[in-house]
């Protein structure tokens, strides 16, 4: 009698779970067909459907970025992206968390599940083909569009001026970039990418190809994936006219072989600076050479590296015609040396997870900038910065740990967090030095300074008090749980650029041509060197500040002697 009943007891349990299941489908089938009924019922007609027909679904389908632990701790993570939300068009609706499942840090992932979601819950039988207006050629700006071009990323036509902005790309903005540093071309591409140049792409395609809008411009054509919508900026601004800058470099003796060290020459009676610049921009060329009437361009080369300059004098008006002959005045054009500005993903995952490390403020974003325009691969970041990806530095949306970059950027120091790397560039700055561009950071963003109120706050003290002991424990760390260490001196970096960074891409098992080092010293500075006068302040360091500084100091020095390194620079030691 036990054994049925045992056996009824069983089934009924299966059938409770059974009937809970199917109940939770039906509710789930209702409530689809509801809203399927609720889309049906709209007014049928030409107009698009209104914030509050879109209503319902958008609420759905609204996601938010989700932000782990690392990105609330990042330092430079601003405000904004921590909140990682697409907010509706329309005053009526309200920004609310969607299904787990719908939600993405990444942007456009988060575009093609919503795509996905909509084409879902639509009935491609029910209801009219009512697709999202073509973007067209934005009609306000004040160039011509040339059309829609296809984009090769190892090949790319487009390569001097490169930047992204995830939320207000327009084509304005676009144009006065490439205007600024006399590019003649603008390329849009996949709605938040811009790119400048002087020559135009080779294969052009079907103007709906570039069928994605700016993100700053509804409306307005933003090429698409691996599609450039092209314009034209030949007539600039006068506000971008003026922000033309040509740099004097110095008097050089000329190279030997003047034909093969300058591939672009220029004659004409009266030539000035001005002319031969903006005759060598419009080739591309980042280097104007003047001598007399004599107008060159060139790229810095291993037989003309502008390293050894001679007294200016040499290049007079009043030299003589001998010296003239063999001394030429050198200037840099506003268009960026392109012989190393391509760069990409790794093609496969990388066997060595490497990490650059460094203190806050110690220039690691420099060096990233440097280690990528030597090797041509992206680098990526442990945080998330929208500052910096808008500024080119693409590998920072990408995950930390996909391994398709060349490095890692990381400020974290601690046994599990070193551990997880095989190998680190460990960068480090003088404590005083990493200490104050840090504090302008947090006070005044990546290209600002902090005020003075700011320096005379409590503020100050409080920020030395508790990072200083983080630089030494930093450096210590990784000396200690690091598994093969490089020991980069940012003073080095910045005396010895090419010597030292050749050392760096080594370490990082890439070869690169001496003329791709070359490029880079010409690039060297990048976009994120505080410009401007700096606000008079004196000396903001307390007598209790530098002995408290000092004694971490003399402990990492002792430290890198301990695991055969050579000492901190001198320029280090106790002031």
């Amino acid at each position: 009698m036990a054994k049925p009943f045992f056996r009824l007891q069983k089934f009924l349990r299966r059938t409770q779970f059974l009937l809970f299941f199917l109940t939770a489908a039906y509710l789930m089938t209702g409530s689809l067909l509801l809203l399927q009924r609720a889309r049906v019922a709209l007014p049928q007609g030409p107009r698009a459907p209104g914030s509050l027909q879109a209503l319902p679904v958008a609420a759905m389908a609204l996601g938010v970025g989700l932000l782990d632990s690392r990105a609330l701790q990042d330092p430079h993570v601003s405000p904004e992206l921590l909140l990682g939300v697409d907010v509706l068009q329309s005053p009526l609706a309200r920004p609310r968390p969607g299904p787990r499942w719908l939600r993405s840090r990444n942007s456009e992932l988060r575009q093609l599940r919503r795509r996905w979601f909509h084409h879902f819950m639509a009935d491609p039988q029910a209801l009219p083909a009512l697709g999202p207006v073509a973007p067209r050629p934005a009609a306000s700006s004040r160039g011509t569009y040339v059309g829609c071009f296809r984009d090769d990323g190892q090949e790319r036509t487009l390569k001097g001026t490169v930047f992204f902005d995830l939320r207000k790309m327009t084509v304005s903005h676009c144009q006065d970039a490439c205007a600024e540093r006399s590019y003649v071309y603008a390329g849009l591409e996949a709605g938040t990418e811009c790119y400048c140049g002087n020559r135009l792409p080779v294969l052009s395609v079907e103007p709906e190809e570039c069928k994605q809008e700016c993100k700053g411009e509804k409306g307005s054509s933003c090429g698409g994936v691996g599609r450039l919508s092209v314009y034209r900026v030949e007539e600039l601004q006068p506000s971008s006219r003026k922000r033309r800058s040509v740099t004097y470099r110095g008097c050089f003796r000329l190279p030997e072989n003047i034909t093969h060290a300058f591939p672009d020459s220029l004659l004409q009676a009266n030539v000035t600076v001005e002319t031969c610049s903006g005759f060598c921009s419009k080739k591309e060329f980042p280097l104007a050479i003047l001598r007399g009437w004599e107008c060159y361009c060139a790229y810095p080369t291993s037989q003309f590296n502008l390293r050894d300059a001679v007294d200016s004098s040499l290049c007079g008006q009043e030299s003589e015609a001998q010296k003239l002959a063999e001394y030429c005045e050198v200037y840099q054009t506003p268009v960026q040396d392109t012989r190393c500005t391509d760069r990409r993903f790794l093609p496969t995952k990388s066997k060595v997870f490497v990490a650059l490390s460094s203190f806050p403020g110690a220039g690691n974003t420099w060096a990233r900038h440097l280690i990528e325009h030597a090797t041509g691969f992206y680098t990526g970041s442990y945080y998330f910065d929208g500052t910096l990806y808008n500024k080119g530095f693409k590998g920072e949306k990408d995950h930390w740990r996909s391994r398709r970059t060349i490095c890692v950027k990381t400020h974290e120091s601690g046994r599990r967090e070193i551990e997880m790397f095989d190998s680190a560039i460990l960068l480090i700055r003088n404590p005083y030095r990493s200490l104050v561009a840090e504090f302008n950071r947090k006070c005044a963003g990546h290209l600002g300074y902090a005020a003075d109120r700011n320096w005379k706050s409590k503020e100050w003290p409080d920020f030395v008090n508790s990072y200083a002991s983080w630089w030494s424990s930093h450096v210590l760390d990784w000396l200690k749980y690091g598994k093969r260490l490089l020991v980069v001196h940012y003073e080095e970096l910045r005396r010895s650029l090419v010597p030292t960074l050749r050392e760096m891409v080594a370490f990082l098992n890439v070869s690169v041509s001496e003329e791709r080092l070359l490029c880079v010293e010409n690039n060297k500075e990048g976009s994120f060197r505080r410009h401007g006068r700096r606000p008079h302040d004196p000396e903001p360091f307390t007598p209790e500040m530098k002995d408290l500084i000092n004694g971490y100091i003399r402990t990492v020095d002792k430290a890198l002697r301990d695991h055969n390194w050579a000492g901190l620079p001198r320029e280090y030691v106790p002031r």
